[in-house]
């Protein structure tokens, strides 16, 4: 079974962004948590702990009995969203368009097939 959870409009760069949610993807829950807490880049590491948590949270409401161990990130999507433009002034009277560019997260989680499980579905 899989379980999903949104954030949009993050403020961070998914170009900063990509790099640790790649790192996370494939851990489970509660080692992906465990590496996020030791990663020195607090402000790339927040949005992407948040939305974690949130996914787990968001299985836990369909089954109380889900443990941290019991999930796998599945899917870990970093994708780009709009751009906030600005201007900042330059050398000659010039003005220099910036951009800040924001980001939309999606994690999928998946609940790990147990060996018991997958003995029953083989006899079946």
């Amino acid at each position: 079974m899989q379980f999903r959870a949104k954030s949009k409009f993050v403020r961070v760069s998914p170009l900063k962004l990509r790099p640790v949610a790649s790192v996370v993807r494939g851990y489970d829950v509660e080692r992906a948590l465990g590496w996020l807490k030791t990663c020195p880049m607090a402000k790339r590491v927040r949005p992407i702990e948040k939305v974690l948590l949130s996914a787990f949270s968001n299985a836990r409401e369909k089954e109380q009995s889900l443990t941290m161990r019991d999930l796998i990130v599945k899917e870990f999507r970093v994708d780009g969203g709009p751009s906030i433009h600005y201007y900042k002034p330059t050398a000659m009277g010039r003005a220099a368009v910036l951009r800040k560019r924001l980001s939309h997260l999606e994690v999928v989680l998946e609940k790990i097939a147990k060996k018991e499980d997958k003995a029953i579905n083989a006899k079946s």
